[in-house]
């Protein structure tokens, strides 16, 4: 796989190059991971619902063609796009899904964190209580609200074409979460959002995007 660092990247630039290179790409051509932070935006999925956009402000609002709902990008989160064919890796969308959100898992778990999934809520969430306790989320939660005492530190989101895929995984390590407060992030009125300082872990930028770069080449390999 061929890993590239774009930087601090336009999102939109971003996207359409992303699209590009998925239409242009043949049964030949290596598998990519970009890796960038964005300025501030909104993205919207093809499932958004315009009642979600609270109060967008100056930040843009960019429609996609990723599936999920309203999510922020900004400086202080990793941005991961695995432009993958499946049909090499050997594995189906739902597997593929699964390892990007273990290669969050396993990033946070270097800094100490405990990252849990919400069936039903792709992405990675955190005890607010105890990030680094290794208890798993078990039964009914609190009020039957499967986001009671969670935050959600990583937000994920795919498309595929043609068994290749584009889009992916945020995980948010020291930004201004204040824009998430102007959505309801990822459809979810009052779910709250965290990053790795928020939780008291202070983790160079580069250093997080480093580790989950690693996990995200080892665990998309190909299965052999």
């Amino acid at each position: 796989m061929i890993v590239r660092d774009l930087g601090l990247a336009d999102y939109a630039a971003t996207y359409s190059a992303m699209r590009a290179f998925s239409e242009a790409r043949s049964a030949d051509t290596p598998d990519e991971l970009w890796l960038c932070e964005h300025p501030p935006v909104f993205t919207q999925g093809l499932a958004g619902q315009a009642q979600h956009v609270l109060d967008p402000g100056p930040i843009p609002v960019v429609a996609t063609n990723r599936g999920g709902q309203v999510t922020y990008h900004g400086p202080g989160q990793v941005v991961a796009y695995p432009l993958i064919d499946l049909r090499r890796s050997g594995y189906f969308v739902k597997e593929y899904v699964h390892r990007l959100e273990e290669a969050v898992i396993r990033t946070l778990a270097t800094w100490g964190v405990t990252g849990h999934r919400v069936a039903g809520a792709p992405g990675i969430y955190v005890r607010l209580d105890d990030p680094f306790a290794h208890a798993a989320l078990v039964g009914p939660r609190p009020g039957a609200d499967p986001f009671a005492g969670l935050g959600k530190i990583s937000a994920l989101g795919i498309k595929v074409h043609r068994h290749c895929t584009y889009h992916g995984v945020a995980l948010n390590v020291a930004m201004d979460l204040s824009p998430f407060s102007r959505i309801n992030p990822c459809g979810y009125a009052g779910l709250r959002t965290v990053d790795l300082a928020t939780i008291g872990v202070q983790a160079p930028l580069a250093a997080v995007r480093d580790v989950l770069a690693r996990q995200l080449v080892a665990l998309l390999a190909p299965r052999t």
